[in-house]
């Protein structure tokens, strides 16, 4: 029987130590942003009702997303970053589907989701639990200035985009705490799979 696991957290909390790790360990994986940038690809059904709601402006002269545009546009305006959610939901949530058939076919005792906005956007009736990377707001910032190259200003607008830490600590099945040494944070996920995974 396979074991589906959701990995969740905040923006820049450190979801890939964990996810990193998993895969150093031959567990499959099932990323979601990088599912969410392969719907909106050039051709891609996603990307042309993106175009629709949003305006040819958002393709360059290629026919190829600019997602720093976008990202500017929804990350500062509420409505549409909802409006954006609900019109990639569908394509987003049939792929993760299939990811996750694909791996279970295989055989994979445990197969790991990982998908930022996964209590935002209810996918936690795929999954038989989910993690939460946690981490202190202050070094959610920090991680997240250095990472994207943006102001504490920006970086604050985007993560409270999000739904809390706190929240999402609440609503966990698990919580691995990133906010110390990624040794620290690895050593929490091994004592996990030798609880829950003794076989893998």
């Amino acid at each position: 029987m396979t074991y589906v696991l959701g990995i969740t957290g905040g923006i820049a909390s450190g979801k890939s130590t964990v996810t990193n790790y998993l895969k150093r360990k031959q567990i499959p994986v099932v990323d979601g942003d990088v599912i969410a940038r392969q719907i909106v690809e050039k051709g891609q059904p996603a990307l042309e009702e993106i175009i629709q709601e949003f305006g040819p402006e958002m393709v360059d002269a290629n026919g190829q997303l600019i997602r720093k545009k976008l990202g500017a546009l929804i990350f500062s305006d509420a409505t549409k970053r909802q409006k954006l959610d609900a019109l990639l939901d569908p394509f987003l949530r049939e792929a993760i589907s299939c990811a996750i058939t694909h791996f279970a076919q295989q055989g994979n005792a445990l197969i790991v989701v990982d998908l930022p906005l996964l209590f935002e956007a209810g996918y936690q009736n795929l999954m038989d639990g989910v993690a939460v990377v946690d981490v202190d707001e202050q070094q959610q910032v920090h991680r997240l200035m250095n990472r994207d190259q943006l102001t504490e200003e920006m970086a604050r607008q985007r993560i409270e985009s999000q739904m809390p830490l706190e929240q999402k600590r609440k609503l966990a099945d698990f919580i691995f705490d990133n906010s110390q040494s990624k040794a620290h944070t690895q050593e929490q996920v091994a004592s996990w799979l030798e609880q829950h995974f003794k076989n893998l």
